[in-house]
């Protein structure tokens, strides 16, 4: 007799372009009791979605030179009640927004632990009890999140952003590819 009770099990869609933090984290997941299908492509994502109809989904902002926030778009247009997670190393206020508007449920950066990711997973309210920040965000965190919301503006285009930005699509990438700045 099989010990696992699979009708305990979730289902889980993992989308990130790192194969190996996908790898890492999907066993992790798999020993929290839940089935995990991971892909490193949108396209793929989206096949899985439609083949296994998964209770949760986590999707990387950032999955090659594609955004996530597509494929979160997409997923809940099939499944409005999929619960969506954003999970990025490349945080921003209005990709935050962003995310919780087309329909996941949290938003979170990178590193998280594998607790942090499932209790965003399964929390069903918001914290009101979350602290403001101390300080003002720094000038070149601002800078930061102006170049991200501009280049969400134009769909991802580095060259449409730089052009609106009045900036050398080069610069632009420069300051794209820095890890976003701490407060």
């Amino acid at each position: 007799m099989n010990t696992n009770n699979t009708e305990d099990r979730k289902t889980l869609l993992l989308v990130d372009d790192d194969a190996t933090f996908c790898r890492v984290l999907a066993k992790a997941l798999e020993k929290r009791n839940f089935d995990v299908f991971t892909a490193t492509e949108l396209a793929i994502g989206l096949e899985l979605a439609a083949d296994h109809h998964p209770d949760y989904a986590i999707i990387d902002l950032r999955i090659g030179h594609e955004s996530g926030l597509k494929l979160v778009e997409k997923l809940h247009a099939q499944n409005p009640g999929l619960r969506m997670l954003m999970l990025t190393g490349y945080a921003s206020i209005s990709t935050a927004v962003e995310a919780i508007k087309l329909g996941a449920v949290h938003y979170l950066t990178k590193p998280a632990s594998v607790e942090d990711i499932i209790n965003a997973l399964q929390r069903e309210t918001g914290n009101a009890a979350v602290p403001p920040a101390e300080n003002p965000i720094s000038v070149k965190r601002l800078e930061w999140e102006h170049l991200q919301k501009v280049l969400l503006e134009h769909d991802g285009n580095i060259s449409a952003a730089a052009r609106a930005l009045n900036m050398h699509r080069r610069t632009l990438q420069r300051k794209l590819a820095k890890r976003p700045v701490k407060d």
